[in-house]
């Protein structure tokens, strides 16, 4: 069946429509706060040393149980949709925690350190410890003097 411009026009449309419908009820205070409890509730898609962290199958039916969740109040909720705004959640905490800990190692006062602008900063501090920093690599030749290996 081929389908006309003015077809997938309003197709697409109206999955814009659902989008930031969706967006609008995810950003409800209420609602929000309560995702984020069963997600930190639910702790293997988050927490890194957790036994099923990467069990791929294990972690798929938590993000179902956490879907049927949201469905009670965005019916046309998808897994996709769910993962993809933990994700940003995830994203965006990363961020303002990093902001908080580049002022912190500025040697700002304590009334210059960043304050998170996010309200639900608090209700993801579960995420602190898993956020590991990785160690740095430096492309620079080190300053210190070669010595070679005695053997």
């Amino acid at each position: 069946m081929c389908r006309t411009y003015a077809e997938e026009s309003r197709t697409e449309v109206a999955s814009i429509r659902d989008e930031e419908k969706i967006n609008t009820k995810f950003k409800d205070p209420e609602f929000l706060t309560q995702f984020i409890e069963k997600y930190r509730e639910m702790r293997n898609p988050w927490e890194v040393k957790h036994p099923q962290y990467y069990i791929k199958t294990v972690k798929k039916s938590t993000l179902e149980r956490l879907l049927a969740f949201v469905q009670t109040f965005i019916p046309e909720a998808t897994v996709e949709i769910v993962d993809r705004k933990i994700g940003i959640l995830r994203n965006m905490y990363r961020r303002e925690h990093n902001k908080i800990q580049t002022s912190l190692r500025s040697g700002a006062s304590a009334d210059d350190v960043y304050r998170p602008r996010l309200w639900y900063y608090n209700k993801l501090r579960f995420l602190d410890d898993q956020t590991e920093a990785r160690e740095s690599l430096s492309n620079l030749p080190s300053t210190l003097p070669y010595t070679p290996a005695r053997g």
